[in-house]
């Protein structure tokens, strides 16, 4: 437990000298922000782990080196060392600048292959979500909850309101449900967009004629903020993707009016005949 402990603090210290600390809100980056996003799904906290792990390798592996450079200028300059060795081979040496190597990408590789099988198999979905980048910005559709589809621009900075976010705020955000499997499914219109989401730890190509799929879980609720990560065209810089994580509760009484306000004409019918049931039975019952 000490050790662990101990391990914990020198990796903290280590990443915060790096200025690699993760810093601010999960939901957005901040102005002069060091260090990644706070995370909200746990493909993002593999990623940040392996991130810090990195860190920790290369700082010590950058250390080694400019003290190895520095002893070697001091020790074996040409004052102190006026007829030099004429040693050519020395086979500990050989052998472990081979192997050290070796070993440090062993180090590197498994939680590297285990980081891509997390993010690249996607689990059992509760539910699922099509995502369509078009230019400049994004169609979605909700195929599992009555065919609820619409669009999201960006909101012009004439147009912003006091608190809404310069570049990131939408007319219409994407709203799911915390502590839910969601599979995304991404594809494009017209050119190759990407729909990424730092806090989710999600950047996945959105290729016309083509489903690619990712997954999500997000742990807590809050307004989660990306961008468009291919460059598409003269307004690529204006498709920004607001994703509004809610309780599940909040989530089903977002699809009910939802399905009045963004379902295809199936879907209001049915809502209608739904809510036409509900007023007869209750006038029954009177």
């Amino acid at each position: 437990m000490k050790t662990q402990t101990l391990n914990a603090a020198i990796l903290a210290a280590l990443t915060s000298l790096c200025g690699f600390a993760a810093t601010g809100s999960a939901a957005e980056p901040h102005p002069w922000q060091l260090g990644l996003q706070e995370a909200a799904t746990p493909v993002k906290h593999a990623m940040d782990s392996f991130h810090d792990l990195l860190t920790v390798i290369i700082v010590a592996i950058v250390i080694f080196v400019a003290g190895l450079l520095a002893w070697v200028a001091l020790r074996f300059n040409a004052k102190k060392n006026a007829v030099p060795s004429t040693t050519s081979h020395h086979t500990v040496l050989e052998i472990a600048w081979t192997v050290i190597p070796v070993i440090i990408l062993i180090v590197i590789a498994v939680p590297s292959f285990k980081l891509l099988y997390q993010a690249e198999r996607v689990p059992e979905a509760e539910m699922t979500i099509k995502v369509t980048g078009r230019q400049w910005y994004w169609d979605y559709e909700y195929p599992d909850h009555g065919n609820i589809a619409f669009s999201s621009y960006m909101i012009q900075e004439s147009e912003l309101k006091p608190g809404q976010k310069r570049l990131l705020e939408v007319d219409n955000r994407v709203i799911l449900p915390v502590g839910t499997t969601v599979r995304v499914l991404v594809t494009a219109g017209d050119v190759i967009h990407s729909w990424a989401v730092p806090s989710f730890g999600v950047k996945k190509d959105a290729v016309p004629g083509r489903a690619n799929e990712t997954w999500l879980r997000i742990e807590k609720e809050g307004v989660y903020y990306g961008q468009c990560s291919e460059i598409c065209g003269v307004n690529h810089a204006f498709m920004p993707i607001a994703v509004e994580a809610v309780s599940k509760e909040a989530f089903n009484q977002w699809v009910e009016k939802a399905k009045t306000a963004y379902g295809t004409p199936d879907t209001k019918r049915d809502v209608a005949e739904a809510q036409s049931s509900e007023v007869a039975s209750s006038g029954a019952v009177q």
